[in-house]
């Protein structure tokens, strides 16, 4: 079994989400147990692969037995490892979440989670760009049902604004691929590592071009400005699992520059070294800067929890951009940071929503004693803002060390000052929700107009996303070696193209 480990990440929620859809008529009992069935295999298989990866070990596994240059290949290394954990735990919070009685107004909701599982570890796990297309169009179409699942009116809107933004970007996603496979003559990544530094020099601009197109695609995928203006709304309309667990769907357009332009254009690549980072760093800045301003424009708690994804992509874009192994490891340990911080906040605005009160004219009045919501909503703003103790002080401040001296100027202005507009939008956003007391007369919750609570499991959700948090806190120390070595490997990709070419089928016709 142990041999067969990296594709059973993928394996396991397609076979959950299928038998949750022949049993589908059985009952919403049946379908929780499956799916925290699932979860729970998902999870020890993803602790056992970042104990393989942990060693500097990069297992690349042949589906059918096909040469990596003909079939479908896939890598565990740190990256893919870290990537599929994070994942793994966001997903279990919003289980728990909807398990407090939405899914059962979400058709088909639990094997749709599964897919997209299916579709986020394929994405993180495969070798070659294809089925990088192929699982990222996995992951989307089960986004699609789960944006859209008993929604009407304006996020109905909003669904297919980002339908067609996503379709687009799929389009030119599979014309790129296919001026790649024109130019090089393979899609598997580590492949075309040593293609692209052996490529004749008359060749070079239009692989300029061709990788800029591709840049351009994993872009819209990780809401860069200006491709990021469907985000707020759309993750503000979502049920609160769906927008928390959207939350890692601009992570995956990270990854993907992450993953193919340190393999493809790094040190190796001769002219084209570094194509890329060029042009994500002073996107990176805008992306920060202008989100943060969002946040501060945002008139409601959702929509400002959509900006704050914007400005964790913005962030991370700036640490993957400067290319070196110190601000990569940074990044990926601020990437789940803010990952799980994102995904409280959106779990907090329907915990709000469920217990605001309103008078006898339907007016909206602060939150006044309402001490669990507020609670959490301060530790979710100390983590989203970079305050300490917690993981995201840690994260910020070792991208900030990470800075080479020469941009210190640009890189620390914009991780300090939109961590200044995003402090001020929080503490606004938290003076009127929970600290402003209501007019005199005004009904209270304890009075004959009170707000609806919410569920146990619903609370339980975000204590355990911010119990992650408080855990990286925590163990920063073994989970920033981890990601520093992560960025070592990744600035160094010779041992993943090593093990990539070097593995041959197992059976061979004698």
């Amino acid at each position: 079994m142990s041999a067969h480990l990296p594709i059973l990440p993928i394996a396991l929620p397609m076979l959950i989400g299928a038998l949750q859809l022949l049993l589908e008529r059985r009952g919403i009992v049946l379908q929780r147990t499956l799916a925290w069935i699932g979860l729970a295999g998902l999870l020890c298989l993803s602790i056992a692969l970042l104990g393989l990866a942990d060693g500097d070990t990069v297992v690349a596994y042949l589906v059918g037995d096909w040469p990596a240059r003909l079939g479908i290949t896939l890598v565990v290394d740190r990256l893919s490892a870290w990537m599929v954990l994070t994942t793994t735990l966001l997903a279990t919070a919003c289980l728990l979440h909807a398990g407090s009685g939405w899914d059962r107004r979400a058709p088909h909701f639990h094997a749709l989670l599964q897919f997209l599982l299916m579709g986020l570890n394929g994405a993180y796990l495969t070798g070659d760009l294809f089925n990088l297309f192929v699982f990222f169009e996995i992951l989307l179409a089960a986004s699609y049902g789960l944006l859209l699942s008993g929604g009407r009116g304006g996020r109905m809107r909003v669904g297919f604004h980002y339908l067609v933004f996503n379709i687009t970007a799929s389009t030119l996603f599979l014309i790129a691929l296919g001026l790649i496979y024109g130019l090089l003559g393979t899609l598997n990544m580590a492949e075309l590592a040593v293609r692209v530094s052996d490529v004749a020099p008359q060749d070079r601009a239009l692989v300029q071009s061709v990788a800029g197109l591709l840049l351009v695609v994993f872009c819209a995928k990780g809401a860069i400005l200006p491709l990021y203006l469907w985000l707020p709304a759309t993750y503000g309309r979502a049920q609160p699992a769906v927008s928390a667990l959207f939350v890692i769907m601009t992570k995956v357009g990270l990854y993907s520059v992450l993953r193919v332009y340190t393999l493809l254009f790094g040190e190796t690549a001769g002219e084209l070294s570094g194509f890329a980072w060029t042009w994500l760093l002073p996107a990176g800045i805008a992306t920060s800067l202008m989100a943060a301003l969002g946040t501060l424009a945002a008139v409601r708690l959702r929509i400002l929890a959509g900006y704050l994804v914007l400005v964790s992509a913005g962030t991370l874009f700036v640490a993957f951009a400067l290319a070196r192994a110190d601000s990569i490891g940074a990044g990926l340990y601020y990437l789940a940071h803010s990952t799980f911080t994102g995904a409280a906040l959106f779990l907090i605005v329907e915990l709000v929503r469920q217990r605001r009160i309103t008078d006898r004219m339907n007016v909206v009045l602060p939150m006044a004693r309402q001490a669990v919501p507020g609670t959490l909503y301060i530790l979710t703003a100390i983590a989203a803002i970079g305050l300490p103790p917690l993981s995201g002080f840690i994260g910020k401040f070792t991208l900030l060390a990470a800075v080479p001296e020469e941009r210190i100027g640009w890189v620390w202005s914009t991780i300090l000052l939109s961590s200044f507009f995003v402090m001020v939008a929080m503490a606004r956003a938290g003076s009127k929700l929970f600290w402003i007391q209501p007019p005199p007369g005004s009904p209270s919750p304890g009075s004959s107009i009170k707000p609806r609570m919410g569920h146990r499991s619903e609370l339980a959700a975000i204590i355990l996303l911010l119990a992650y948090c408080v855990a990286m806190t925590v163990a920063a120390g073994p989970a920033l070696r981890y990601t520093m070595a992560t960025g070592e490997q990744l600035v160094d990709p010779g041992n993943y193209i090593q093990a990539v070419r070097d593995k041959t089928p197992a059976l061979r016709d004698p």
